[in-house]
């Protein structure tokens, strides 16, 4: 991921800027009126639940925890393979490409026709942010601003543009955003000192309050058009001095429990589906020993235990980024299922994908609790499936 410097605006557009309406956050709705008597409600029938994944196997099970990249400009073998031989949970459309929807569309149809007919849906995905971070431009496709420029038209024009652009998505076959970016950044000022999010004007602000705002409404538009949004990077990108795809050793030095970057999550889970995304980054104040998504204390005791998330998780790729390489693919993989996460991106090198798989596997094969694992994550994945469609 490239960086870039900011370039200061003159001060005449400052002051402009300065009078625009913000992504301001919505207040809340009114409460019901004190004097109003609800109905009383007839005691349901009890039914019988049925387990999503009763019907698969273990092998099946484990294909649904892992979403594949593939190159925009062509199927990937590798990962047409793994839809058809180990039925993966998704698809990850990497790259760039301006060949527009129906092009894109194709592509995407290569995968969709060759998953099994007995294999719930196939995610597909992509980053399509916007500025720096659009995977998918050309015939069909908007040019989208940058979540910095996203921010300055308010909620409404942002919800309403966002549908817009994941309508686009539907078009193409598309049916996963990896956006909006839910990260804090500490400072206008100061954003450039942040590699893989404030020098690419990736956030839509500097408290916790604008960004749930915002990223609530971008968020709310994917939805609306049946795209499905990813909130990323939990619990924080924006106060880090490096960027994991590049770098190795990044640590976040500030982000704690408390931190209105962890805060945010609990007002946008609230507002519908979605997915969560990991970073790599380690966290020195929640868990020194391991990366975010290696990590117990942060998927399991911070996300899902002190914040009550029991949705998807995903982790940013474990592929090719320079922060998990000293780990071999098959314990990336492993490390990151006892952690508490569900779907395992292997978005930028799916040559590592089969030793991910075998790894996964075999571990579950051979231990009870781990395979315990295994089948709650592809019983959330599966019927997020079912729920969001």
């Amino acid at each position: 991921m490239q960086t870039r410097s900011r370039v200061p605006l003159p001060v005449a557009a400052l002051a402009v800027l300065a009078l625009l309406a913000g992504c301001a956050p919505e207040p809340p709705a009114p409460s019901p009126s004190s004097s109003r008597t609800a109905s009383a409600t007839p005691t349901p029938t009890p039914t019988r639940t049925v387990d999503p994944i009763a019907g698969m196997s273990l092998e099946d099970r484990v294909g649904q925890l892992f979403m594949v990249g593939t190159s925009v400009d062509g199927v990937t073998p590798e990962t047409l393979a793994a839809v058809q031989s180990q039925r993966i949970g998704g698809v990850f459309l990497h790259g760039r490409s301006s060949a527009g929807v129906d092009a894109t569309s194709s592509l995407v149809s290569q995968f969709t026709g060759a998953n099994p007919t007995t294999s719930p849906a196939l995610w597909v995905a992509t980053d399509q942010e916007g500025g720096d971070v659009q995977v998918l431009s050309g015939p069909g496709f908007d040019d989208i601003p940058s979540a910095v420029t996203q921010a300055t038209d308010g909620c409404d024009t942002l919800r309403a543009s966002a549908l817009g652009w994941a309508g686009s998505l539907s078009k193409a076959g598309v049916n996963m955003n990896l956006a909006p970016v839910a990260d804090i950044v500490t400072s206008p000022d100061t954003a450039g000192e942040n590699p893989p999010i404030g020098a690419l004007d990736r956030e839509y602000g500097y408290d916790e309050a604008t960004v749930a705002a915002c990223a609530g409404a971008f968020a709310q538009g994917m939805r609306a058009a049946g795209v499905l949004p990813t909130f990323k990077h939990f619990p924080g990108l924006g106060r880090v001095a490096g960027n994991t795809d590049v770098s190795a050793d990044v640590v976040d030095t500030a982000i704690g429990p408390d931190s209105p970057d962890v805060d945010v999550y609990r007002t946008l889970l609230a507002e519908g589906p979605a997915v969560v995304m990991v970073s790599t980054a380690v966290y020195q104040q929640i868990d020194p020993a391991a990366p975010a998504a290696f990590s117990p204390p942060v998927v399991t005791g911070l996300l899902r235990g002190r914040l009550g998330y029991d949705g998807v998780v995903t982790t940013d790729d474990l592929s090719a980024a320079a922060q998990v390489q000293q780990w071999a693919p098959g314990d990336r993989a492993v490390l990151a299922i006892r952690a508490g996460v569900d779907l395992l991106l292997v978005s930028a090198d799916p040559s590592v994908f089969p030793e991910m798989y075998d790894a996964v596997l075999k571990q579950a094969e051979n231990d009870p609790s781990f395979a315990a694992l295994v089948d709650a994550s592809a019983r959330r994945i599966v019927e997020l499936k079912s729920s969001f469609r």
